[in-house]
């Protein structure tokens, strides 16, 4: 099992640079300021002799990267931008589980580079697919106790609710609003259980879930539509799915959100284990694509 990456020794990076909340007209000022940042963060990684680090940030500091926000201390952070995003009315905002941290980014980009060229291939000629690759909290380690409570998660809703609100304020068009979408995997929908009150998303969907941390999706306190699926082979369906106090602290999410009980809509995942949601050619991908378009119908 990999250990928690906010385990490694502290890795010096600049300090993340001083942007306002983006809009379509500076959009390409903040790309051009984060990518700046992940240089130097990559020069100082380098210097610190962590080869691994300072190619990963190499990596988001080539010209191509769009990236919204970037933080190279310690695990990191980054939310990256895959698409035209000052023209998207169909955006899915993916948040990362446990184990995600710079030093993996890699891994959690390819599905999300995943999900952006399945809405593509999936898009009618009138949409304008783009995915956001959301690493703005500190996840927590697979091997860990914060892994069994929603602490992690209670610090990283304000962020994400941030995130969607200057979301809104970027793309759409007037008399248009856009479709925004969470998809959340793993302990991500833990994050998504706690931001979900309120927020103003059209879909949330959970994909290999310990849970909320809430009993039903009345307790989300959401207008969205929420989804549930967990494939055939993932080892999450033998987490139990209980809340109980334990040390002065709430140990595990509830209820199971294919649970009927819970009220998700659930859509067919497939045979594939944690890891496979966003494998190309897969039911759950397919499927989640057509969520984040706004055809439920065509789930299959």
């Amino acid at each position: 099992m990999p250990l928690s990456a906010a385990a490694r020794p502290g890795i010096p990076a600049p300090a993340p640079a001083a942007l306002a909340a983006p809009t379509r007209a500076t959009l390409a000022t903040a790309y051009a300021a984060n990518r700046a940042d992940a240089a130097q963060a990559a020069r100082m990684a380098a210097a610190h002799g962590d080869a691994h680090r300072a190619a990963e940030d190499r990596q988001l500091a080539a010209p191509s990267s769009q990236l919204l926000g970037f933080d190279g201390r310690g695990p990191g952070r980054v939310t990256e931008v895959l698409g035209d995003l000052a023209h998207a009315d169909r955006v899915a905002v993916l948040v990362p589980g446990s184990d995600t941290s710079l030093d993996t980014y890699g891994r959690f980009r390819a599905g999300a580079l995943a999900l952006y060229r399945e809405l593509t291939r999936q898009a009618p000629r009138t949409a304008h697919p783009a995915v956001v690759a959301w690493l703005g909290y500190e996840t927590p380690g697979t091997v860990s106790t914060t892994v069994l409570t929603t602490g992690r998660a209670e610090r990283a809703a304000p962020e994400l609710r941030r995130l969607v609100r200057d979301l809104r304020a970027v793309v759409g068009a007037p008399g248009r609003p856009p479709r925004l979408a969470l998809v959340c995997h793993s302990y991500g929908s833990v994050v998504c259980g706690r931001a979900a009150a309120g927020l103003e998303v059209s879909d949330i969907a959970l994909i290999g879930s310990p849970g909320t941390g809430a009993a039903s999706v009345a307790e989300l306190h959401t207008p969205a539509r929420v989804w549930a699926a967990r494939g055939a082979g993932d080892w999450v369906a033998n987490v139990p799915h209980v809340r109980a106090g334990l040390f002065g602290t709430t140990v595990g999410f509830g209820t199971d959100p294919v649970d009927p009980a819970f009220g998700a809509r659930v859509f067919p995942a497939g045979k594939g284990g944690h890891s496979a949601y966003f494998t190309p050619g897969s039911p759950s991908l397919a499927n989640l694509a057509r969520i984040v378009l706004g055809a439920p119908k065509e789930l299959r």
